[in-house]
């Protein structure tokens, strides 16, 4: 029996290796890894680069508290500032710290003007911004929150695509907007680029802070290094983690000036975030990912990918519902439960993950060759055709 708890339906599936978009089961059995720990490793299994960073920093020093200068935590700040909008990142260890530390910041810029009861942030019903207490509030799942009262109090909703709820639901008290730029576990949803930009004229009109969650969706998964960036819009605040890691447990928080202003010492903390290992990583995956044409190839691979599922859907309309997202951040929502889907894939050596709402998402290392997506779309198309 596992010591483990069972808070996970695991699959009865190990693995002893990897290397690139493949993972090897201890028998040698070799499995297309459309999953990369959903949407983790963007480099792939194994990428050299990167395992000799971490090694090279594995032999200084691997961890020293945030009272001190760390240098490699300072470099990646300066890149990632540099890239986006923000003029200060504070580094954390998870999407959901950094999720969480947004919230804290946005409270705090207005608690730091004076405007005490303006605190409450204003999210989209049945999102996901993380496992904390108060991310699973602001997602506003009922299935996230049983059990888990009392209510941590803060949020309003409304429902995806409903812009005239969204309005209305803004008070004098709401701090915020916090919405995913595309969601990820709720389905492989994009918010269209012109509602973008009406969400942050809508936060300029009624002076709130908008913030954009980009744990899933941002550091170059959406063909973009920020998923933002295809709207031409500055959000205030915007969470990152998964990819900028590499593998490596990163999380970040972007903020611009105005909002960073009502952050001082003692605010805020992590004992483990922004430690040298972890900055070492971030800092290999931004070296390969901000040389010419990484990004402009995850476009033109998830662009291939998008348009050859599209073409089964249309060969199969009574099990493929409809293709979703952007980039290397794909789903497809089936007719039916994706359950049996997902374990036929895996039959066939194709390891995928589900979201809601009946979608399989295929989320591919941002290295995947076109060769790969070939071999996974013939995959999908066999499994189609059996169904």
């Amino acid at each position: 029996m596992s010591a483990i708890l069972n808070t996970y339906n695991r699959k009865k599936i190990s693995f002893k290796k990897g290397k690139g978009s493949f993972l090897y089961t201890n028998n040698g059995k070799k499995y297309l890894d459309f999953v990369q720990g959903i949407a983790v490793n963007c480099l792939g299994h194994s990428n050299s680069y990167l395992n000799k960073a971490i090694e090279k920093q594995l032999k200084r020093v691997w961890h020293v508290s945030n009272v001190f200068t760390i240098p490699e935590q300072e470099k990646l700040a300066k890149r990632l500032k540099q890239k986006t909008f923000a003029d200060y990142i504070f580094f954390q260890n998870s999407g959901a710290e950094a999720t969480e530390a947004a919230i804290k910041f946005a409270r705090r810029y207005f608690y730091s003007k004076g405007q005490f009861k303006k605190n409450r942030i204003l999210c989209i019903k049945n999102s996901f911004h993380g496992r904390t207490l108060a991310t699973i509030f602001a997602s506003g799942s009922k299935k996230m929150t049983e059990g888990f009262s009392p209510k941590v109090d803060g949020f309003d909703h409304f429902e995806f695509g409903d812009h005239k709820k969204l309005e209305k639901s803004i008070t004098k008290r709401t701090a915020a907007i916090m919405v995913e730029t595309i969601m990820g576990e709720g389905g492989i949803k994009v918010i269209p680029d012109f509602c973008l930009v009406g969400l942050r004229k809508l936060c300029n009109k009624k002076k709130i802070l908008l913030i954009l969650d980009e744990v899933q969706c941002g550091v170059g998964r959406s063909g973009k290094f920020m998923a933002y960036e295809y709207a031409k819009i500055k959000p205030d605040i915007v969470p990152i983690a998964k990819g900028i890691g590499g593998g490596f447990p990163i999380g970040a928080v972007l903020v611009n000036k105005k909002v960073a202003s009502g952050m001082k010492p003692g605010t805020h903390g992590s004992t483990f975030g922004g430690n040298p290992l972890a900055m070492s990583a971030g800092n290999a995956v931004l070296d390969i990912m901000f040389k010419k044409g990484f990004l402009n190839n995850v476009r033109k691979n998830g662009n291939f990918f998008i348009k050859e599922l599209k073409l089964l859907q249309r060969n199969f309309p009574k099990i493929i519902k409809e293709v979703r997202g952007k980039g290397l951040l794909i789903g497809l929502v089936l007719q039916t439960n994706q359950t049996d889907f997902i374990n036929e894939l895996m039959k066939n050596n194709l390891l995928t993950v589900r979201a809601t709402e009946d979608v399989v998402r295929l989320l591919p290392p941002l290295t995947v060759t076109k060769k790969e997506i070939k071999l996974a779309l013939k995959i999908i198309e066999k499994v189609c055709k059996k169904k």
